[in-house]
């Protein structure tokens, strides 16, 4: 009797390890991506943490596969005109999809300001944020996973960061919101968004 048995399948070849220079790499093209106004603070965010984890080329594909070739020079990152907010005797709440490719002034005056940079367009991977409280409130919103750095000044007052990021490892850089507070009998807090999304179990970008 002939052997009517299927054919054995011969393996396919095995993914292609990814090169910490080509993690570096991916990196790279996500910065030029978020100067270009191609993608918001939290993609950058979630993006290049999937890239420090990819561990082989093609999951480094799918990172940046719906961003343009890198055939041409980087374009350089823009800068904006500073983004101001005044709250005096009230409320201003800046969210959604909006511009801050420069440096964000928030003034509050026995008012409040919210700053929610979750799906900003951004002109680099550094935000850069100046708040002032005079008997009022700012608070800055954050994705997870971005670095905060607050300092100031605070007179009667308070300055504090509740986000949970964890230190960056040696040689890996992260998204950051750099935050200079001035306080006279006002607050200014940096924290995540109260209802945090759903973070995805697997990285999928593009059609």
């Amino acid at each position: 009797m002939d052997d009517q048995s299927p054919a054995r399948r011969e393996p396919g070849p095995a993914p292609m390890r990814a090169s910490d220079a080509e993690r570096e790499a991916a990196v790279e093209r996500l910065r030029v991506a978020v100067g270009e106004g191609r993608l918001t603070l939290e993609e950058l965010t979630e993006r290049t943490e999937a890239a420090y984890l990819a561990r082989t080329r093609d999951e480094l594909a799918r990172i940046t596969d719906d961003l343009p070739a890198d055939t041409a020079p980087a374009a350089p990152a823009r800068t904006g005109e500073p983004v101001r907010l005044f709250a005096v005797m009230g409320d201003t709440v800046r969210k959604g999809v909006w511009s801050a490719d420069g440096p964000v002034q928030a003034f509050a005056v026995m008012g409040d300001v919210t700053i929610d940079l979750c799906d900003a367009q951004v002109g680099s991977d550094t935000v850069e944020i100046s708040a002032a409280a005079l008997m009022g409130d700012i608070k800055v919103i954050v994705p997870e996973g971005v670095a905060v750095e607050l300092e100031g000044v605070t007179v009667l007052g308070d300055k504090r960061d509740d986000t949970s990021a964890a230190p960056t490892p040696a040689g890996q850089a992260r998204p950051r919101v750099r935050v200079r507070a001035y306080t006279l009998m006002g607050d200014v807090k940096v924290r995540h968004p109260k209802v945090p999304r759903k973070r995805r179990g697997h990285f999928r970008f593009g059609r």
